[in-house]
């Protein structure tokens, strides 16, 4: 037998070991072997015994990675290679060649090999477990596409790969689980391996069988949405691969618009950077690529409408990887003056165009040619925009509508669906385009003031969107850098809206007009009389009296021009400019709107002005009292907004937002809130003492019993107590309001307050504790957000909220165990609230840890705490909680505390009679006491545990008591800095079930020996083998 052509077993698995042996040569050499014998079965019995060797090594050693991989190679090379498919000819072949095909790839070795690892599956060892499914794994991976196997061996594969997927170790049900991805029937509903598929994925505890099942999941409308799910996994290798399968297995039109919406949201805003990178360089490529690149489409399959901050991250995506010239080829539709014709404006290209612009704005002066190319001057712009609302000559009829329409729809166009869903769009389309206005260049003087003026005149129009006001305001005032100037600049808006100048005619006064006539008629009689006495004393030559009535004649024709005038005048109604006052729901929403972005975008150190003065006491006190809700709480926005610019105000209305928050709608509730949380932000409950005299609107709530050592912290001032303690019941009220919403802006209020050290109360940081765990707010996303950021920074900001939470440690125990079965808080696991409010309280977990080792922690009060409770009554049922709470704690090296610690120990000792508790408690003292002392206190105190259980202990030998302390004292020792390790993650490395009990400590060093023998083996199989050819 020549080395190269034929080899024996043993020295093809020696041969097999080494990575850069030709396993081709190998197994044609070995197969050329197999193919001479005329009795098969001592060859198979040989090769297996080899094989087995490979097989009792869990670790992935490469020596043994290259013997699985070779036998896989030699089982699998007795089936014939794949046969190209020759036109019509083998097509008719096909049928005549199936039964034939059927034999081959049912080869004798193959099938024992198979029939010799399902045999083995359920062995003890986890190793062999992990080879078979491995083994498996790779001959079902090494046959050709178009392979055929029996289908009783198929049903016998896919009944012991459906076991091994619930495997005690995670390596043996990734393995299996693998095994079984040519096993799936995607198109059978009742597909067992797709099913076990999705239990796994739901359920697995292990993130790389979750990683391996998706990697080799059939998609399926079925499947979909188990893979979609688990792109919110923890873990973010999982995360990772779900985005990359979803690109590279499921096209974009599989998708509803609300998961490709949510996967682009989710998957852009990723915590991980690596999750983002694959977001990035593969799902949206693979997307494009599938929409023939075209950008527009993918965004109208977003549905941007709805979802513009989603589409504008997309796009900002898309233009990071994206050359620049490609970028300025690629500029949506835009004509010789750099815009957008208006019969080609859609929500898709007016979004793009925008977020293009916003892209090279933000390159800063690197970018300012480029926008030079997609964007036009000031000026134009102004004038573009300002069409939409005065339909010139150069823009259609129609134009006018995508502004002025908005609101001024009938109650049957708002019944026409299509007629809504135009106005929306339309609406869309003026909100990007006045978003624009930020990227534009106003340095030039010119089309800066065009701006400001087209701007003001938008603001001005009734025809306006009310949904368009806000952000118009916020672009006029990101012009004006002055805050005075901006005051004056929507004062003057606001007149104009508010007092409107119109055109008024009096009308004519009939009676006014009647008593003119009857006057011009006897002047007119008059005139006639005095003419005629004239002529007669004329003819009597009484020239003294003739003049005396001709300067009455006069005298009278004065009189009647002047009446002539009077009444021609009065005709003829002249039509006068006035101001009317405008006091309508919508006037008055679009007035505050303005204000209250006005306010909002004022430095705070700009003090209330006569202006801001005059529009309080004109717009916004008027319409708190307002019949609308919506101008209400605009109206609330506006008042604590402005309190924030002035002490005084703040104090004078202070009580009217107490009020509010408790009497109005949930909404508007919500806004006064937010307003007497940043009010006391920012001046501090200090704001209570000055205006502590108005305050009976909760002079009357007398505090609750359980806020009672809620205490306030202050810079300056003593605050009454009452008025603070009212607050609080307020908030503390809240917390347990129904709404949702109500409770989670207390919620975070309090904890800002919290965090800034406005107060500091254990109670209250319990109640937010017990809300966070409460299954009752577990929809609530952003609380339950909110909650776990702030527990994390309060905790390890300083060692003054440490205390704080040691403080409110006892509390929320008791409330967690004293908690009636149908209350909520029944549910939640006690253990769990522990665990985390003693990692809060680690030493180690503040940002600056004291650099002082021997400082009494918060754990060591905490200690003392816990050990007192428990002495109360050693019999209670959270006593067995207490102690192991003690066992975790990180316990200073002062000597002081050490003492009162063992001095508190031995009590406990004394009185517990809960033999796991005393466990505990001898692990403490052994933590506590050093080296020198253990031997003294084993032989003082180690029996103590034995005398108390004197039933159980009646036969027991005290060296065995000494040997379980000293096991305690082992474990205390390896797990003092942290948590100990779970027992789920040992067992992935370990054996299973195997272990020796930690009862009898003298198996130890057997099983370490047996370790380090395993470990030789491991590095090379020949010495086994080798050894065993010898023996027989």
């Amino acid at each position: 037998m020549t080395a190269d052509s034929e080899i024996d077993i043993k020295e093809a698995f020696q041969r097999a070991q080494k990575g850069h042996n030709n396993k081709a040569k190998l197994v044609a050499s070995l197969r050329s072997r197999y193919n001479k014998l005329e009795d098969k079965t001592l060859f198979h019995e040989e090769f297996v015994h080899y094989l087995k060797y490979a097989m009792i090594v869990y670790k992935r050693e490469p020596t043994v990675e290259n013997v699985i991989e070779f036998v896989a190679r030699f089982a699998t090379s007795f089936q014939s290679p794949p046969k190209p498919e020759d036109g019509e000819e083998q097509q008719q072949e096909e049928d005549e060649e199936e039964e034939e095909e059927e034999a081959e790839d049912d080869h004798p070795f193959l099938s024992f090999i198979f029939n010799f690892l399902l045999e083995s599956h359920k062995a003890n060892s986890h190793a062999v477990r992990f080879r078979v499914c491995q083994l498996i794994n790779k001959l079902l991976g090494s046959m050709a596409e178009n392979a055929q196997i029996d289908d009783d061996l198929f049903d016998r594969i896919h009944q012991a790969m459906l076991v091994r997927v619930t495997d005690k170790f995670p390596n043996v049900r990734i393995q299996a689980a693998l095994a079984m991805t040519r096993l799936q029937q995607p198109k059978d509903p009742d597909c067992p391996t797709i099913n076990a598929y999705m239990l796994i994925l739901e359920n697995d505890t292990n993130a790389e069988v979750r990683r391996a099942v998706l990697s080799c999941i059939a998609m399926s409308p079925r499947t979909l949405p188990k893979v979609l799910k688990r792109t919110r996994d923890i873990k973010e290798n999982v995360r990772k691969l779900a985005y990359q399968v979803l690109a590279d297995k499921v096209h974009i039109k599989a998708l509803t618009i609300a998961q490709r919406v949510s996967l682009l949201q989710q998957g852009l805003h990723d915590t991980s950077e690596a999750v983002r990178e694959v977001v990035c360089s593969r799902l949206l490529p693979a997307w494009l690529v599938r929409l023939d690149g075209n950008v527009i489409e993918m965004l109208h399959r977003l549905d941007v409408e709805n979802c513009a901050q989603t589409a504008l991250d997309t796009l900002k995506a898309i233009f990071k990887g994206t050359p620049t010239e490609e970028l300025l080829q690629n500029r949506v539709q835009l004509d010789n003056r750099k815009l957008i014709p208006v019969d080609c404006l859609s929500c898709e290209n007016v979004l793009y165009w925008r977020a293009l612009c916003d892209f090279i704005k933000a390159k800063g002066d690197d970018g300012d040619e480029m926008l030079e190319q997609v964007l036009p001057d000031a000026a134009t712009y102004a004038d573009y925009l300002y069409g939409y609302l005065k339909a010139g000559p150069a823009f259609p009829e129609d134009l006018f509508l995508y502004l002025k329409a908005v609101p001024v729809l009938s109650e049957e166009q708002r019944a026409d669906f299509n007629q809504l869903e135009l106005v929306m769009t339309k609406e869309f389309i003026s909100q990007q385009l006045i978003h624009l206005i930020g990227c534009l260049d106003t340095n030039e003087e010119g089309g800066r003031k065009r701006v400001l003026a087209v701007l003001q005149e938008m603001l001005a129009l009734p025809q306006t969107p009310s949904s368009l006001v806000s952000l118009l305001t916020e672009k006029l005032l990101t012009l004006i850098p002055d805050d005075h100037r901006r005051i004056q600049t929507v004062a003057e808006v606001i007149s104009d809206v508010r007092e409107p100048i119109m055109e008024a005619s009096q009308p004519v006064d009939e009676n006014e007009s009647r008593r003119q006539q009857v006057q011009l008629a006897e002047v007119k009689v008059r005139i006639l009389e005095a003419k005629q006495t004239l002529e007669d004393c004329i003819s009597a030559q009484e020239f003294s009296r003739a003049a005396e009535l001709k300067d009455s004649i006069t005298e009278l024709e004065n009189r009647r021009n002047t009446i002539i005038q009077e009444i021609a005048e009065s005709s003829q109604p002249v039509d006068k400019e006035v101001r009317t006052e405008k006091n309508d729901p919508e006037t008055l929403l679009r007035c505050l709107t303005m204000c209250a972005e006005l306010l909002k975008q004022m430095s705070i150190k700009t003090r209330i002005g006569p202006t801001i003065s005059a529009l309080m006491s004109s717009l916004i006190l008027p319409s708190i009292a307002n019949a609308h809700p919506a101008v209400r709480n605009m109206a609330v926005v506006c008042l604590g907004t402005c309190t924030l610019h002035s002490k005084e105000l703040a104090k004078t209305h202070m009580v009217l937002l107490l009020q509010i928050a408790q009497l109005d709608e949930v909404k508007i509730r919500i806004s006064a809130l937010r307003a007497i949380i940043d009010l006391l932000l920012l001046f501090g409950f200090q704001l209570l003492s000055e205006a502590a005299a108005t305050q009976t609107a909760l002079s009357s709530q007398s505090p609750d019993g359980q806020e009672e050592d809620a205490t306030v912290t202050e810079e300056k001032g003593d605050v009454p107590e009452d008025s603070a303690q009212s607050i609080l019941v307020m908030l503390s009220e809240f917390l347990d309001s129904e709404v949702s919403d109500l409770r989670t802006e207390t919620a975070e209020g309090l904890a800002k307050l919290m965090y800034t050290g406005r107060i500091t109360s254990a109670k209250m940081l319990s109640r937010l504790v017990l809300l966070w765990y409460n299954p009752v707010t577990e929809d609530d996303t952003r609380l339950r957000h909110c909650l776990g950021v702030f527990f994390q920074l309060y905790a390890r900001e300083s060692r003054v909220h440490q205390e704080v939470v040691e403080e409110s440690f006892l509390p929320t125990v008791r409330t967690l165990m004293n908690a009636p079965a149908t209350s909520p808080l029944a549910e939640v696991d006690i253990n769990n609230v522990v665990e985390l409010l003693v990692e809060l309280t680690r030493p180690s977990a503040l940002i600056k840890p004291s650099a002082n080792t021997e400082e009494v922690c918060v754990h060591d009060y905490l200690a003392v705490r816990v050990c007192g409770e428990m002495l109360k009554d050693p019999t209670a049922p959270e006593v067995r909680l207490y102690a192991k709470t003690l066992s975790n704690l990180e316990l200073s090296r002062d000597e002081t505390v050490k003492k009162d610690l063992q001095t508190l120990l031995q009590e406990l000792i004394q009185v517990v009679k809960d033999r796991v508790c005393l466990r505990a408690l001898e692990k403490m003292i052994y933590q506590l006491v050093d080296s020198k002392e253990q031997a003294e206190l084993l032989s003082a105190s180690a029996l103590q545990p034995l005398d108390v259980n004197a039933d159980e202990a009646a036969g027991d030998d005290p060296s065995k008591s000494a040997k379980r302390a000293k096991r305690g004292q082992r474990k205390v020792c390896t797990a003092r800095g942290g948590r100990k390790p779970s027992r789920r993650a040992e067992s992935s490395e370990e054996s299973d079930g195997e272990n020796v009990p930690e009862s009898v400590p003298v198996v130890r060093p057997s099983r370490r020996a047996k370790t380090a023998a395993l470990e030789k083996t491991k590095l090379d199989l020949n010495p086994l083998i080798n050894q065993e050819a010898n023996v027989s």
